[in-house]
Formats: structure tokens, C-alpha cells, sequence
């Protein structure tokens, strides 16, 4: 009896309770902390849109050569072609967007033509087109009916058999459609101008008694055809006389 007790007790103690395994981090160093990063990532820089507006106002003046002018010009115009510049410039047209143009005027009142246009631009003053009128081969009516805004033409003026201010150098018709000439009974030669004969009128590019277009041609000695009695020429703007 004796012997069986003792071989119990012995597989009892062979087959004891196993330890608990150690952990993983109980083999770590007391007091070591598990390293961390503790720094911030770097933030992405976003660019910031940088606003772009329309160009600036630009000018250039340049001499003329004969071939320049094909049509607009011949012997015998009060003015000789040497005596004449080219202005190429900025101006804002009826799209919103910034163009360049070209206008022939003679020399002397070239400072006067870029000091208006100048602020035609900073206004946002709507032009349709700004084209040498040589481009129509000389013809003020289809310059006009083009919506063309032009200077220089060796012509006479309408209805007269003077030379125009044109042929001098010395006048500007800007926008001819929206600024037509109009006869004392009210009619005009350009059908597509019929609706922009009465003023005032509140429409683009319309140019009406007393208003700061008018002002600035007059700031440097120009005055409108708008304000001639009977035929008005809402379009032409010239240093002295039509």
C-alpha cells in the first residue's frame, strides 16, 4: 500500500504545473521606453493663386514707309506720308480681352492720341476693331461698316469738297457704328448702325453729349462731331474743324 502512495506522489511532482511564459516585454530593460517619434510631419505648402488682370496700357511710334500706306495715301494729300506716324497700342475690346491696334495720325498730335487712348483703356472703353483703314483699301465706307475705328485718309470731307481733317492726320472716328453719322433728318448710309442714331443711348461703346469720353479728346484740344448743328458725326473727334 505504502508503495502505490509514493508513486502517486511522485507522478503528481513529474507532472507539476508548467511556469507562465515570459512576455515579450518583460525582457526589456526596466525603464527603457519603446522609443516614439515625437516630430510633426511637415505640412505640403499650397501655392496661392496669384490674381493675373489685364495686360498694361502699351504705345508704340514708328516712322512710315510708302508701301505702308498703298491706298490711304498719294501725291498731292495736304500732308506728305514722312510727316505721318503709326501708333500701335492697347486697347480693350467689346470681348473683354486686351488687343492691339494700329491708327496713322501725323506726328504732331501723336502725345495727344496716346494720352486718350490711354484712358479709354483704364476706363475699359469698349472698340470694336482698330485697323489701318488700307486694310479696306482705302474705302471709308467699308472701314465704317467694319466697325472700324481709324484715323488717317487721304479724302475729302462727306458732303464737302474740302479736304477732311483725315487727310491731315488730325482726326479719329472711333466705333462707327455705335457713333454713326447722321444726317439732319436722322438717317444714316450704314444699315447696321440704324439702331444708334438718337442720344443719349446707354449702350456699349456709345459715346453721348458731355460724357468723359468727349471730356478727354477735349482735354487735349479735340473736339466731337456729335455737337455740330444739324449733321451730327457721333464718331469724329478732330484737332480743329471737321
Amino acid at each position: 500500500m505504502k508503495r502505490v502512495i509514493v508513486a502517486v506522489l511522485s507522478l503528481v511532482t513529474a507532472c507539476g504545473t508548467s511556469p507562465t511564459p515570459t512576455a515579450a516585454s518583460d525582457l526589456e530593460p526596466r525603464g527603457t521606453a519603446t522609443p516614439t517619434s515625437t516630430q510633426a510631419p511637415t505640412p505640403t505648402a499650397t501655392p496661392t493663386p496669384t490674381p493675373t488682370g489685364p495686360p498694361a496700357f502699351e504705345s508704340k511710334v514708328s516712322t512710315l514707309k510708302r508701301d505702308q500706306l498703298p491706298y490711304s495715301w498719294r501725291p498731292g494729300c495736304p500732308v506728305h506720308y514722312r510727316d505721318l506716324r503709326l501708333i500701335t497700342m492697347t486697347y480693350w475690346g467689346f470681348d473683354e480681352k486686351a488687343h492691339t491696334g494700329e491708327l496713322v495720325v501725323r506726328e504732331t498730335v501723336t502725345d495727344d492720341i496716346i494720352t486718350v487712348f490711354k484712358r479709354l483703356y483704364g476706363w475699359r472703353y469698349p472698340i470694336k476693331s482698330m485697323k489701318l483703314v488700307d486694310v479696306y483699301k482705302g474705302s471709308d465706307f467699308d472701314s465704317i461698316d467694319a466697325n472700324n475705328t481709324s484715323a488717317f485718309n487721304c479724302r475729302q470731307a462727306t458732303g464737302s469738297g474740302s479736304w477732311s481733317k483725315h487727310a491731315y492726320g488730325e482726326a479719329v472716328d472711333l466705333n462707327p457704328r455705335e457713333n454713326p453719322y447722321v444726317t439732319a433728318s436722322g438717317d444714316t448710309a450704314h444699315d447696321n448702325a440704324r439702331a444708334f442714331t438718337e442720344r443719349p443711348l446707354d449702350k456699349p461703346g456709345v459715346i453721348n453729349p458731355g460724357d468723359r469720353v468727349v471730356r478727354a479728346f477735349a482735354a487735349v484740344g479735340w473736339e466731337w462731331g456729335g455737337y455740330w448743328s444739324g449733321t451730327k458725326d457721333y464718331q469724329h473727334f478732330s484737332k480743329t474743324g471737321r
